[in-house]
């Protein structure tokens, strides 16, 4: 199936940069981790094309959990190393797959998706979580997609608390025995 062809040139970097206007200024006044998630999803979603999921997957101990999203129902929990997400997750690079069927393990949610992004969420050496964006069209998605998400993923890291996002204890007022048990469970 080929690209629609509404995505490219000029288009494609002024969709960008109002895209990341539109963000810092939908979320920059909120501290709330899922509004600011719900809304980022729901953002991409709508502005760019050719998409049929946007979303998020949250760390969970050995797991990556699904959170705010836009499109059809999706899977719930994707194991550590699986799939395009999960993968992405244990490299820790974005990963940008033109054909998701040529793609050893991907893990397929929407049978009509052709092509995937992810997008790992990393803070001090941890992942958080990703961004996944799916598309009905192969080869979707590019390098520039990629950096720009990226760029993205830098906003909205200046806007959610990911240990609350993913649940995780502070260690604060904790002993050592506590925060070594709090350290792993972010391993």
């Amino acid at each position: 199936m080929p690209n629609s062809g509404r995505w490219s040139g000029d288009n494609v970097h002024s969709m960008y940069e109002t895209l990341l206007v539109q963000l810092e200024a939908l979320i920059g006044p909120e501290t709330d981790w899922l509004a600011n998630l719900a809304n980022t999803a729901a953002l991409i979603y709508h502005t760019l094309p050719d998409l049929n999921w946007a979303g998020f997957y949250l760390r969970k101990g050995d797991e990556l959990v699904l959170g705010p999203f836009q499109g059809k129902p999706a899977c719930v929990r994707i194991p550590w190393g699986k799939g395009v997400c999960g993968t992405a997750a244990v490299k820790q690079e974005s990963i940008v797959v033109p054909d998701v069927h040529l793609f050893a393990g991907h893990i397929a949610c929407d049978p009509a998706s052709c092509a995937e992004i992810v997008v790992p969420i990393e803070h001090a050496g941890s992942i958080w979580g990703v961004l996944d964006l799916d598309s009905p069209f192969k080869g979707r998605f590019s390098s520039l997609d990629q950096a720009y998400l990226e760029k993205l993923v830098g906003i909205l890291h200046r806007h959610v608390d990911w240990r609350v996002a993913c649940q995780l204890p502070t260690t604060e007022g904790m002993g050592s025995l506590g925060k070594t048990l709090v350290e792993k469970m972010r391993l």
